[in-house]
């Protein structure tokens, strides 16, 4: 990656990109040698020179450049969505590791009636949350090719939320209200009933499109309003 020429591209309104080329103001040509535009084979390269002969060649450089830039800005928002993915997977602590994986090829698919779709890692053997109560989980939430986009065991501290009272995703309220306390499910949870409007890409997080399915990988470790009221 780091021999490899660099694909950033600063917006023409960016700070950096205002510094380079002030508003009504020119360029001295003592600052400046020549720009180029690196973008796989295209260059962008900023030389200085400490005599004026290189002045008009910056001004032509500089209306090449900036064609260029409107040019090809496109890809580079592309091209950031694609390298914003996760760390390898192996970078990252998971419910099912590569054991469990192969054990969940022979764990049959449960579909209901939404579409939804789970495998019980683990049965639990404790109770079931009733809707409305706090359950205290731990998740791992995926895109389907496996990348991780969200995780309490990265955060290092249990997600507590009320289960079925529309404080999480659609899909996971409804995977979870089956499950018993102690058990781990993975479930499949098709478009519909996951993000509506998506989410982005960030560094070590791929991009969630709107609408598309995920999956969820959740252990549900207690019940807290349930273990009150049965002591």
């Amino acid at each position: 990656m780091a021999s490899s020429p660099s694909s950033l591209l600063l917006p023409l309104g960016s700070g950096f990109a205002r510094s380079l080329f002030p508003a009504h103001q020119s360029i001295p040509g003592d600052k400046i040698r020549s720009l180029n535009i690196r973008c796989s084979n295209l260059e962008v390269v900023v030389k200085s020179s400490r005599t004026g002969e290189y002045s008009d060649e910056l001004m032509l450089k500089r209306r090449e450049a900036i064609g260029l830039v409107l040019g090809v800005s496109g890809i580079f928002i592309d091209s950031f969505d694609a390298k914003a993915a996760g760390l390898p997977p192996e970078d990252k602590p998971r419910l099912c590791d590569d054991a469990c994986e192969k054990e969940l090829e022979n764990v049959p698919m449960v579909t209901t009636e939404s579409g939804l779709q789970y495998k019980d890692i683990k049965v639990g053997d404790g109770p079931s949350p009733p809707i409305g109560f706090q359950v205290a989980a731990n998740y791992v939430a995926m895109v389907p090719s496996g990348q991780i986009f969200d995780s309490s065991l990265e955060k290092g501290q249990l997600y507590i939320f009320r289960v079925g009272s529309g404080q999480v995703i659609k899909g996971l309220d409804e995977g979870m209200l089956t499950m018993k306390t102690g058990g781990i499910r993975r479930i499949y949870i098709p478009g519909p009933l996951a993000f509506p409007k998506g989410l982005a890409s960030a560094p070590g997080r791929p991009r969630v499109a709107a609408n598309s399915p995920v999956v969820f990988d959740v252990s549900l470790e207690y019940i807290p309003g349930l273990e009150l009221d049965e002591e």
